[in-house]
C-alpha cells in the first residue's frame, strides 16, 4: 500500500510539475491537475493540503531528482575534467529533452512564484549551478579548460541547456540523439574544448 501511494504521489507531482512548467505558478489550479490526471479535485486534498503544499513538492521533487542524477554519474578516478563536464552537460540536456521537457521551466521564471517557493528555486539553481562551476574549475585548474569568465561560460551554457526541450520538441530516435550530441559538443567549446573527433553511430 505505501508503495501504490508513493507511486499516485509521484504521478500527480510530476503532472503537477509539467502543467507549473507550462503555464507558471497563478496559471494552475488544484482543477487543472486533477483534469491532466483524470480524476476528482477532492482525491488530491488526500495527498495535498493545497496548491502550495503540491507547488513545493514539484520544485523540491523535480530539483532534488534532477540534482542527485548528475551528481551520481559515474566518475572514475583518473577522469579527464573534460569528461566529467561533458558527462554532465549530456546528462542534463537529456533529463531536459527526455524526461521533463516542459517541467524545466518551473526553474526558469521564480519571480512568478510565491516567496517560499522562489526562495526554494534559488537555493535549487545554486546547488545545481554548483555542479558545472566545480568541474569548470577542476579544468582550469588542470589548463584544460579555458574561458572568458566561469560565470559567463556558466550562463551561455545553462541558457542553451534550458532551451534544449524547445530545439528537439520535434525529433525522436537518432536524430534527437545526434541532436544532444551535438549541443554538448556546442557547449563544450565554451571551456575552449573542439568536438570531438570520432564519428557518432
Amino acid at each position: 500500500m505505501e508503495r501504490k501511494r508513493g507511486r499516485r504521489i509521484q504521478e500527480i507531482v510530476s503532472v503537477a510539475a509539467e502543467l507549473f512548467g507550462e503555464r507558471g505558478y497563478d496559471g494552475v489550479s488544484l482543477e487543472d491537475v486533477a483534469e491532466r490526471l483524470d480524476v476528482t479535485k477532492g482525491s488530491l486534498y488526500y495527498y495535498f493540503k493545497g496548491k502550495d503544499e503540491l507547488a513545493t513538492a514539484a520544485i523540491e521533487t523535480l530539483g532534488n531528482t534532477w540534482t542527485s542524477r548528475l551528481e551520481q554519474l559515474p566518475q572514475a578516478q583518473d577522469d579527464l575534467p573534460s569528461e566529467r563536464l561533458r558527462a554532465l552537460i549530456h546528462e542534463h540536456i537529456t533529463i531536459a529533452v527526455r524526461d521533463y521537457p516542459a517541467a524545466l521551466r518551473l526553474f526558469l521564471a521564480p519571480r512568478q512564484w510565491p516567496d517560499a517557493q522562489r526562495a526554494r528555486i534559488k537555493q535549487l539553481r545554486q546547488q545545481h549551478d554548483r555542479i558545472f562551476r566545480t568541474a569548470i574549475e577542476a579544468g582550469l585548474a588542470t589548463g584544460d579548460f579555458t574561458v572568458t569568465s566561469v560565470d559567463t561560460a556558466l550562463q551561455c551554457m545553462h541558457a542553451a541547456m534550458s532551451q534544449a526541450p524547445l530545439w528537439c520538441a520535434d525529433l525522436t530516435g537518432r536524430a534527437r540523439d545526434h541532436a544532444i550530441d551535438e549541443l554538448t559538443d556546442t557547449l563544450m567549446m565554451l571551456v575552449g574544448q573542439a568536438p570531438s573527433e570520432q564519428p557518432r553511430p
